[in-house]
């Protein structure tokens, strides 16, 4: 779901906001008027496979594949123009392959409680810490090989008790159940990742980064998203109390205003 402000808006800064697994564009629904509402652009893309998008995630067999519609949104943007992309949860890989492929066009990149690699691993590296550490109990999330070769990445969905318990915990009833109908089947992209370079500290490390962490997230520990940012540190570390992992249901007016400041602070 692609979502820009109307355009007597074109003034503000133009952010582009990138969605985790299972989910779609829609998810910035909250965060995305908030900001429109404020005077900045936004773009909200469905990756593939995601939200709208009438793939089946079969039909998506790389990370590069299911990050196109970004790339695409990137590569068409006027020359001269340059983006903060956030991106949440998965999302953050997908934004620092597109400031690798794309670091004049991106003002900052901005990590919302989401996994980022480094310049010196495979992009993989990072999400296999994540599994390794068992900071998160996966519950009744299921992973499926999607052929038998093992040639396409193991599919995700995430069941009803994980997503109460550990990604919309301090979400409404009614944000929980609009989250349970909209989620798709999707991928971590494991293997895709685990074979691809490192991404470069002449390109993607040349982006100035932001680390959003969110306090109460029970899926995205404190504790790794703080071993995310040592790992490679930022530009800046910035809270969120009171956020669970979909802060952008839970908070999104503290979120819009931190999006916002960023904004204005790295684009000026």
């Amino acid at each position: 779901m692609e979502m820009e402000a109307p355009a007597d808006q074109a003034s503000g800064k133009h952010i582009v906001l990138v969605h985790g697994a299972c989910v779609g564009g829609w998810a910035w629904f909250k965060v995305a008027t908030r900001l429109r509402d404020a005077g900045h652009r936004v773009s909200a893309p469905d990756l593939a496979a995601s939200g709208v998008d009438p793939r089946p995630l079969r039909e998506v067999p790389t990370f590069r594949d299911y990050t196109k519609p970004l790339l695409d949104l990137l590569e068409c943007l006027p020359p001269g123009e340059k983006v903060v992309l956030v991106g949440h949860s998965l999302g953050g890989v997908n934004i620092a392959l597109a400031c690798e492929l794309f670091p004049e066009k991106v003002a900052a990149a901005v990590f919302l409680s989401a996994f980022m690699p480094d310049h010196r691993s495979s992009p993989a590296y990072v999400l296999e810490k994540f599994v390794e550490g068992g900071t998160l109990d996966w519950m009744d999330t299921e992973f499926k090989p999607q052929d038998p070769e093992g040639k396409l990445p193991t599919a995700m969905q995430f069941g009803p008790l994980v997503t109460r318990a550990k990604f919309l915990q301090l979400c409404s009833p009614e944000d929980l159940t609009l989250g349970r109908s909209l989620m798709r089947v999707g991928s971590m992209f494991v293997e895709d990742l685990r074979v691809q370079p490192p991404y470069t500290e002449a390109r993607y490390g040349s982006v100035r980064r932001v680390f959003i962490v969110l306090k109460d997230d029970n899926a995205i520990v404190e504790g790794f998203q703080r071993w995310m940012v040592q790992n490679y540190p930022v530009e800046e570390v910035k809270e969120i109390d009171g956020a669970d992992h979909m802060a952008l249901f839970s908070t999104p007016a503290e979120l819009a205003h931190c999006l916002a400041d960023i904004a204005v602070k790295y684009t000026a």
